[in-house]
């Protein structure tokens, strides 16, 4: 069930991938299910929903970027979603992914290589491990973190000028946009696109926002001031 939504899924969302890639993704999908047994990873278990909702909703930043030969830093990765899709999906894009709690990025750190998917681990919260990575990426992406204007700062920092933010939303993209003008402004991000993808009935959006100008140093505060007053 899980492949044939895959598959039915790409052909709607226009994406063209090796039988080998299909088959990678549906495999990283069974070890997140697996795992999640003895792990918190996930509320979504069904494999028709765990190839919409995670499979597919992830490779929707494949139709808004092309990541071929390119840095992407997946910030607060959680289960490797969108990251791990994307690098199964694109094997010359040199992802990393980030996450805060360290058991799951062992996890994804021990799993991956036997699924021969590339990629690099890193427990850090977004804030600090900037500090290493600060406009080294042409790509940052994040799903499921936090509202628009409190994760811009935690993303932006990462891009290098000319490179985009893409921020994976749901339904209230639209209105979590129109109350990120001061972040977006403040950040060097210029709004590029909205595209919409309905999966399920369900809308899904990814936000593309172009990095104009080089994030001010004083950005990213620490996580309480950037919750506390978010820009």
């Amino acid at each position: 069930m899980m492949r044939q939504t895959l598959d039915a899924g790409l052909a709607q969302l226009g994406l063209e991938l090796p039988e080998s890639a299909r088959d990678t993704l549906c495999a990283f999908g069974e070890a997140v299910v697996k795992q999640n047994e003895v792990m918190n990873l996930t509320a979504i278990t069904q494999p028709d929903q765990v190839a919409k909702l995670h499979l597919l909703d992830s490779l929707t930043v494949l139709a808004c970027a092309d990541l071929a030969g390119k840095r992407l830093i997946d910030v607060g990765c959680g289960a490797g979603f969108p990251g791990v899709p994307l690098a199964i999906a694109c094997k010359d894009a040199r992802i990393t992914l980030l996450d805060s709690l360290g058991k799951r990025v062992k996890w994804l750190e021990e799993t991956l290589p036997t699924l021969g998917i590339s990629a690099e681990c890193v427990t850090a919260r977004a804030e600090e491990a900037v500090a290493q990575r600060r406009e080294s990426y042409d790509y940052a992406t994040s799903r499921a973190v936090a509202r628009l204007n409190i994760l811009l700062e935690l993303t932006a920092p990462y891009v290098k000028v000319g490179g985009a933010v893409l921020a994976m939303k749901g339904t209230a993209a639209k209105q979590e946009l129109a109350e990120s003008g001061d972040a977006i402004r403040k950040l060097g991000l210029q709004l590029e696109a909205v595209r919409e993808f309905p999966i399920d009935d369900t809308a899904h959006a990814v936000i593309v926002l172009r990095k104009i100008a080089p994030t001010p140093k004083q950005y990213p505060r620490r996580y309480a001031k950037i919750k506390q007053s978010p820009l």
